[in-house]
């Protein structure tokens, strides 16, 4: 537990329970998002074929849209439970080692 502290630069154990909650909530909201967001734009399933490359092309482009809404849902979820100064953090080392980093600039 001592190296994960000093590696993320918390101080307590109650940082470490909090920041692991907000990556599970994040994780499965941003999976839960995404179907009713393809709905909503017109993507719904039953709009793609219903042959193999069809449910592919489905589940492709809603694996896609779950990355943004991840991004967003971590700071908000961050915010939230009093760790935005980590999770912010978090997500500019995350973009920029993606070749995102001009986003922050």
């Amino acid at each position: 537990m001592e190296k994960l502290k000093k590696r993320w630069g918390i101080q307590s154990n109650f940082q470490i329970i909090v920041i692991c909650v907000v990556f599970a909530i994040t994780g499965s909201s941003s999976v839960y998002v995404a179907k009713p967001f393809l709905q909503w734009i017109g993507l719904a399933r039953d709009a793609f074929p219903a042959t193999i490359w069809g449910g592919g092309l489905y589940w492709t482009l809603r694996i896609f849209l779950i990355f943004p809404f991840y991004q967003v849902l971590l700071v908000i979820f961050g915010w939230l439970f009093g760790q935005f100064k980590f999770f912010w953090s978090f997500e500019k080392k995350m973009l920029s080692r993606m070749g995102l980093g001009f986003l922050f600039k």
